[in-house]
């Protein structure tokens, strides 16, 4: 199962606005990807779809996540996601 880990990069943490975006372009993938802290065990991950879920991971700026998809091949979906992650959404909506 491919994985990658990112830093989150919004100022307000993966909260509200950066949440929602980031669901959006999980959803758009059409791929099943889990995300995590980066000190969880993997059955811990959370469905990244899921704009509540994100949430309630409770991941601030600066904080390190683990993504997972649910099939080999993932890999350029999984780093698009990254880079999303890695982006301060919040300065991007101003």
């Amino acid at each position: 199962m491919p994985e990658r880990t990112a830093t989150i990069a919004s100022r307000v943490g993966l909260h509200a606005r950066p949440a929602s975006v980031f669901a959006e372009a999980v959803s758009q993938l059409g791929l099943e990807v889990t995300i995590a802290s980066e000190d969880a065990s993997p059955d811990e991950a959370l469905d990244a779809a899921s704009i509540l879920s994100l949430m309630s991971l409770g991941a601030s700026c600066g904080d390190v996540v683990v993504l997972r998809a649910d099939r080999p091949g993932s890999d350029q979906a999984l780093n698009r996601l990254v880079a999303l992650l890695e982006t301060d959404l919040d300065a991007e909506a101003h």
